[in-house]
């Protein structure tokens, strides 16, 4: 008597993968280890030290990914055993754009990537009087306009930091699509706020969650990542 085994149900975490997402957003694949590193960090048990040491292992590879999207032109050289290799480079110069002070974060991972990269820094904060997003502080690199640009924060929410920030990266000459905005954990509704004013700007996230709640925090969502990433015990 023969048997037909029964289909192995496909995990919950690579069952709820986003399908809808806007076309300038990309999301790493959700694989075991990725759901894997994202469980740690959610944990509000885990320690301060495990949560860097588990969040900059996603830096890493959302870095990693979003260097994928980087344009490259043909590249001829040649190997130690003299002949020769035609391979690729990258089309133009790079530098990283924090949004302090959580994207400070991410800074060491892009480093880890791109030797001497040039790193900038953009404070931006809520107005308590407009509720809106304000810039209050910014030192960019001298020759942004002519780089590619990696916007690092690692939270998305309604998406009013992010959408700022580019706004005074394109103030500074960067064309809309030089921009490439990395993140580890975004909403629907940030993602689909940033589509909707900068729709050229690609956003690389490591998770999707399921949305904002009442007050406006993702959900489930990880908690402060700056607090827990630089003060909390």
């Amino acid at each position: 008597m023969s048997s037909t085994a029964a289909p192995t149900a496909e995990p919950p975490h690579t069952a709820d993968s986003p399908k809808d997402l806007p076309a300038s957003a990309f999301a790493l694949p959700r694989t075991n280890q990725l759901a894997g590193l994202l469980t740690i960090i959610r944990s509000r048990e885990t320690s301060r030290g495990d949560f860097i040491f588990y969040s900059d292992r996603i830096i890493r590879l959302l870095v990693e990914e979003g260097l994928n999207h980087l344009p490259v032109v043909n590249k001829t050289v040649e190997t130690p055993t003299g002949l020769k290799y035609n391979g690729v480079g990258f089309e133009g110069k790079i530098c990283g754009i924090s949004i302090m002070r959580a994207g400070e974060a991410m800074e060491a991972g892009l480093r880890e990537c791109c030797r001497a990269v040039r790193i900038g820094k953009i404070l931006i904060q809520r107005d308590e009087e407009t509720h809106q997003a304000k810039l209050f502080y910014s030192k960019l690199p001298e020759d942004i306009a002519s780089r590619y640009c990696l916007l690092l924060d690692p939270m998305l929410a309604t998406g009013g930091s992010a959408i700022k920030a580019v706004e005074v990266l394109i103030d500074h000459g960067v064309p809309e699509s030089r921009i490439i905005f990395l993140n580890l954990v975004a909403s629907p509704e940030g993602l689909q706020a940033m589509y909707d004013v900068y729709p050229n700007v690609k956003v690389i996230t490591a998770w999707v969650d399921e949305g904002l709640n009442d007050k406006k925090y993702i959900v489930p969502g990880l908690g402060d990542f700056g607090d827990r990433y630089f003060t909390s015990n």
